[in-house]
């Protein structure tokens, strides 16, 4: 992304959060809806639709189209059907909750782990 950027001739700042797209109090997503609404931000950059938020990007979108913001999205890839598109939804909330419910247990594992350590 960044390359494309430069490319364009584009001054840019990268923006990289952890954790779920289905998260809305990542720090880097409330500084960025912070910048657009200070009209800080011209242009938002994103390599794929679903990288900014799973779900409600199109919220961003609109905020963006209100505040004179222009969206670029490099991947765009090919237009999905309803059908196609509802399936893909139903397997990334999947995934999510799936990803969660592991990763909890692995902290519960690391946790017991470390009690262990201090125990000895």
């Amino acid at each position: 992304m960044e390359l494309y950027c430069a490319k364009q001739g584009w001054t840019f700042e990268t923006i990289t959060d952890l954790g779920s797209g289905m998260n809305y109090k990542k720090k880097g997503l409330k500084n960025l809806l912070d910048d657009i609404l200070d009209n800080k931000v011209e242009r938002l950059v994103i390599t794929h639709k679903d990288r900014l938020l799973q779900f409600g990007a199109e919220l961003i979108f609109m905020l963006c189209e209100a505040c004179d913001v222009e969206v670029v999205i490099i991947n765009e890839g090919e237009e999905l059907s309803f059908e196609q598109e509802l399936a893909q939804d139903v397997l990334e909330i999947i995934t999510i909750f799936s990803a969660r419910l592991y990763g909890s247990r692995s902290k519960k594992n690391q946790q017991l782990i470390e009690a262990v350590k201090k125990a000895l």
